[in-house]
C-alpha cells in the first residue's frame, strides 16, 4: 500500500508525457512541415492556421509534466533537469522563439519578414521536437549518475547514442504525425503532399522510435511491457494499412495508438526505476528512494481528481469546435500594411 501513491504518480506523469508527444506532436511538425513541405505563402499560411486554435494549449502539457515531476518526484526531477541543463534551455528558446514567431509573423508584409519568422517556427519545433526527445530517451535509458544523484563527466556527459536517437524518434514521429494531421484537416495540394508523404516516408520517420522501444523492452521488459508493445506492433501496421488506402482519419487514429502503446511500453520496462544510474545500478532512482511524501502526494491526488477532468474536457471542446477542414479558399490575401500612428509632416528646412 505505501507504493500506491508513487505508483499512481508514476503512471500519471507518465500519461502527461505521451499526451504532450501526441498533442504538441503534430504542432511541432506542422511548424517543421512550413519549411520543408509548404510551396509557396498561401500554403505556409494554411497549414499555421490548422494549429492556430490549440498550439498554445497543447504546450500546456509539457508545463503540466514538468510541474508534477517536481512536486511528486523531487529528486528525479532535481537529478535529470540539472543534468540536461543544457538541452533542456535549448528546448525552453526553441518553444519561446517558436511561440513568438507564431504570433509575430503576420504583423508584416515583406517576404524576408514571413520567411524569417517561417524559418524560425521551424527551426524552433525542430530544436524543441529533438530536445524533449533526448531527454526522454536519456530518462529510459539511463544518465551516469553518482550516489547523490548528480551527473558526472562533465556538462556533455549526457551526449551519446541514445539522446541522438531519442532526438531523432520524436522529430521523425512528429514529422508524420503532422502529415496525418494535415491531410485529415486540409483540402487541396496540402492535404495531398501530406497524404503523400505520410505513405511510404511514415516508415523511415518511425524507425527510430521503433528501436528505441524495441531496445528498452528488450533489455528489462516486464511481460506487460512485451504486450504493450506487441499491441503498438499491430497498431502501426493498422497506421500503414490505413494510409497506403488514404483513410486519413484511421491513420490518424492508429498513429496516435501507437504513440500510446510503444510509450506505455517503455514506461513499464522502466518501472520501478524512474532513472537509472548507469555509473552503478544500486545509484538508480525510483519509486520508492525519488518520491515525495504520502501527504504531499494525497493531497496531489486530490487536486488532480478535479482538475484534470476539467482540463481534458475544456481542450476536447476547442477541438470539437474547430474540427473542420481548411483549404487555401479560406486564407485571404495578404492586407496592404500600414503603420499605427501616421508618420509626422515633413517640416519646412529653416535656417
Amino acid at each position: 500500500m505505501s507504493d500506491f501513491l508513487p505508483t499512481l504518480w508514476f503512471i500519471l506523469i507518465a500519461v502527461l508525457w505521451i499526451g504532450y508527444l501526441f498533442l504538441e506532436g503534430f504542432d511541432l511538425g506542422v511548424g517543421m512541415h512550413m519549411v520543408v513541405s509548404a510551396r509557396d505563402e498561401r500554403e505556409r499560411r494554411l497549414m499555421l492556421n490548422t494549429i492556430g486554435p490549440v498550439w498554445d494549449g497543447n504546450e500546456v502539457w509539457l508545463i503540466t509534466a514538468g510541474g508534477a515531476l517536481f512536486a511528486a518526484y523531487p529528486f528525479w526531477y532535481a537529478s535529470l533537469f540539472s543534468a540536461l541543463y543544457i538541452p533542456l534551455v535549448a528546448v525552453l528558446l526553441g518553444l519561446i522563439f517558436r511561440a513568438v514567431a507564431i504570433e509575430y509573423r503576420g504583423k508584416g508584409h515583406t517576404e524576408r519578414w514571413t520567411m524569417f519568422w517561417t524559418w524560425a517556427i521551424g527551426l524552433g519545433s525542430f530544436v524543441s521536437a529533438f530536445g524533449v526527445g533526448a531527454a526522454l530517451a536519456l530518462t529510459s535509458t539511463g544518465l551516469p549518475l553518482d550516489k547523490n544523484g548528480d551527473m558526472t563527466g562533465g556538462p556533455f556527459a549526457w551526449l551519446n547514442g541514445w539522446a541522438v536517437l531519442g532526438g531523432l524518434a520524436v522529430v521523425g514521429f512528429a514529422l508524420l504525425h503532422a502529415a496525418n494531421f494535415l491531410a485529415l484537416k486540409t483540402e487541396g495540394p496540402v492535404r495531398e503532399r501530406a497524404g503523400r508523404f505520410a505513405w511510404p516516408w511514415g516508415v523511415v520517420c518511425l524507425l527510430p522510435v521503433a528501436v528505441w522501444a524495441i531496445a528498452v523492452v528488450v533489455r528489462g521488459g516486464s511481460a506487460l511491457a512485451w504486450v504493450l508493445l506487441v499491441l503498438a506492433v499491430v497498431a502501426v501496421v493498422w497506421w500503414a494499412i490505413a494510409a497506403r488506402a488514404g483513410r486519413e482519419g484511421l491513420a490518424f487514429a492508429t498513429l496516435g495508438a501507437f504513440l500510446v502503446l510503444g510509450a506505455a511500453a517503455i514506461f513499464a520496462s522502466m518501472y520501478p526505476v524512474v532513472l537509472p544510474s548507469t555509473t552503478n545500478h544500486a545509484w538508480d532512482l525510483t519509486v520508492q528512494n525519488a518520491s515525495s511524501a504520502p501527504y504531499t502526494l494525497g493531497v496531489m491526488s486530490v487536486v488532480a481528481a478535479f482538475g484534470v477532468p476539467i482540463v481534458l474536457a475544456y481542450q476536447a471542446w476547442t477541438y470539437w469546435v474547430f474540427r473542420k477542414r481548411l483549404s487555401s479558399d479560406h486564407i485571404p490575401a495578404n492586407a496592404p500594411f500600414s503603420p499605427a500612428v501616421a508618420p509626422a509632416a515633413p517640416q519646412p528646412f529653416a535656417k
